[in-house]
């Protein structure tokens, strides 16, 4: 491993650690629990099954650690599904038009298989989000 990079995995570790001391010393974890508690006591009180509750809970606080946000092709997924519901030509209304039209066959092909399996991944993310906000339908 060469030098440079050692001090740029250095500089990253350090970068994360003091991103961590500033959650601890903001209360971050502290919040993140208590918001957790409540989550799950409401998921309970629901029906819901509490551990898939927990597990999508905690699949989003680590999307707020890493500082992953929502990407474009999730958003429009979501405007379609809340404001249409299901439709049937889901794959239709998210393709890009121009650029479908300039591929070749086996492009094309290969195009709508990535975004069928794009379109069921939000999908069911999607629907985890509706079946565990729980927060949205008691507010």
């Amino acid at each position: 491993m060469s030098k440079d990079k050692r001090l740029e995995q250095k500089r990253t570790f350090r970068e994360e650690a003091r991103l961590a001391k500033s959650r601890i010393k903001s209360g971050f974890w502290t919040r993140c629990k208590e918001d957790m508690d409540e989550q799950l006591e409401l998921a309970r009180r629901q029906g819901l099954n509490e551990s898939k509750a927990g597990r999508f809970f905690k699949t989003q606080v680590s999307a707020k650690i890493a500082g992953d946000t929502e990407d474009n092709f999730y958003l429009k997924v979501k405007e379609m599904l809340l404001s249409e519901g299901e439709v049937s030509d889901a794959i239709g209304r998210l393709t890009d038009k121009p650029y479908y039209e300039s591929l070749s066959y086996e492009e094309k092909q290969r195009y709508n298989l990535s975004l069928s399996e794009r379109y069921l991944r939000a999908l069911e993310r999607f629907r985890k989000e509706c079946a565990f906000n729980l927060r949205d339908k008691n507010a």
